[in-house]
């Protein structure tokens, strides 16, 4: 019997659904066909997604996140890099460098700045011609200045990052095309981690770097590289479709951009709503370690399982009506940075991103509007992160 493919989001006919058969209620463990070649598991419901990502034991993510869709990635190679360990290796490097991103006091200074970049980048955006690309001089130009503020990557490398991130979410790119588009990054931050050692400054990576020296086993220069490498490309792209997705769905269902102009300290709220309703990725991979169970179906050691976090978090069993965007709904549980040891370790920057920016613009841009009908939006086809490939957006 064939093994029916994995379904996938399909924006440019269902703009804000997961696909169809994953997100109705019952959904059951299935086996499917991969687009790298790949057979897995597939899980859809909320409770097995995070049964999965929250059990590092039984479901290793050492084949990494998205080798079911990237061809450039081979899930049976040793583990290259941070996402991709597990246990107390995973642990050793998350904790040196989690605090830089995560910790209340850090987080604290870190809001001015975001707050800086968001107003001037709203004051270019009411100075330019309308239509406006959001997408590109608006989401884009802020996440990739606060990531590369908080690094101190300075404006001229900043290509580096776009380079890198385009290469490493395209479905299509090839292991050799991604390493061309890798190490120039790489190489960029080996130079800066020597030159921090010696002159640490204020930002995120001389930080990891003080802090690791007063640890048992300081990172080493090639890890230093990699972690920072990972933020770079992960708060390029991902945030920045999540801020131009989440005002397509927010200015084209009735209601809810009146909401947050009312009042916006709905921004908060919001971020959560809009990250459990919509997600901008397709799916996360991981390996059985172990004969097991999920559900009634059995899973074999070396099974490869793939959570669809977005159909989990429009789970009915988590929300009678998840299917519904509200930004006033309380918030409560979603997965929608992950679970578990591998939970995004930027998030807490990421939702203070959001935050800002829908406040900003609800207050600066009230008048903010879709300046093409939805189905005339052009959307990713060749990405595991999803969204607009551009927004054209006008106002009075």
């Amino acid at each position: 019997m064939s093994v029916p493919a994995l379904p996938l989001p399909r924006e440019w006919e269902l703009p804000f659904e997961p696909a169809p058969s994953l997100s109705r209620p019952g959904s059951q463990v299935v086996q499917v066909a991969c687009p790298t070649g790949l057979t897995a598991w597939l899980v859809s419901d909320y409770a097995g997604v995070r049964e999965v990502l929250g059990d590092g034991r039984r479901f290793s993510a050492r084949p990494g996140q998205a080798s079911h869709m990237l061809a450039a990635f081979d899930p049976e190679s040793e583990p290259d890099s941070f996402t991709r360990r597990d246990g107390p290796e995973h642990v050793r490097i998350r904790r040196n460098f989690a605090p830089q991103v995560s910790h209340a006091r850090r987080l604290g200074e870190l809001k001015p700045l975001v707050e800086d970049i968001t107003d001037r980048a709203i004051t270019r955006m009411l100075a330019s011609p309308q239509p406006y690309p959001l997408h590109a001089s608006f989401s884009t130009a802020i996440t990739t200045e606060v990531i590369a503020e908080l690094i101190g990557v300075p404006p001229g490398q900043r290509y580096l990052l776009r380079n890198a991130a385009q290469a490493l979410f395209t479905t299509s790119t090839t292991a050799v095309e991604l390493r061309a588009a890798l190490e120039p990054l790489f190489g960029y931050l080996h130079q800066a981690v020597v030159s921090r050692r010696a002159a640490p400054g204020d930002d995120v990576l001389s930080r990891m770097i003080l802090q690791g020296e007063s640890s048992d086993r300081p990172l080493t220069d090639a890890e230093l590289v990699e972690m920072n490498a990972a933020l770079l490309i992960a708060g390029f792209d991902t945030t920045a479709s999540m801020i131009t997705f989440g005002l397509v769905a927010l200015l084209n269902t009735p209601g809810e951009w009146d909401k947050l102009v009312a009042d916006p300290a709905l921004a908060v709220p919001a971020t959560e709503e809009l990250v459990r309703y919509l997600g901008v990725g397709t799916g996360l991979l991981r390996q059985a370690t172990e004969d097991t169970r999920l559900g009634d179906q059995e899973i074999r050691a070396g099974d490869y399982v793939v959570v669809a976090v977005q159909s989990g978090n429009r789970d009915a069993a988590l929300y009678p009506d998840a299917d519904v965007l509200d930004i006033a709904r309380r918030p409560g549980p979603h997965i929608g940075f992950g679970h578990g040891a591998h939970a995004c370790v930027g998030q807490q920057v990421a939702r203070m991103e959001l935050n800002t920016v829908l406040a900003a613009l609800a207050t600066r841009v009230p008048a903010l509007r879709l300046a093409v009908p939805v189905s005339e939006i052009e959307w990713k086809r060749d990405s595991v992160v999803r969204g607009p490939v551009e927004l054209p957006v006008a106002w009075s």
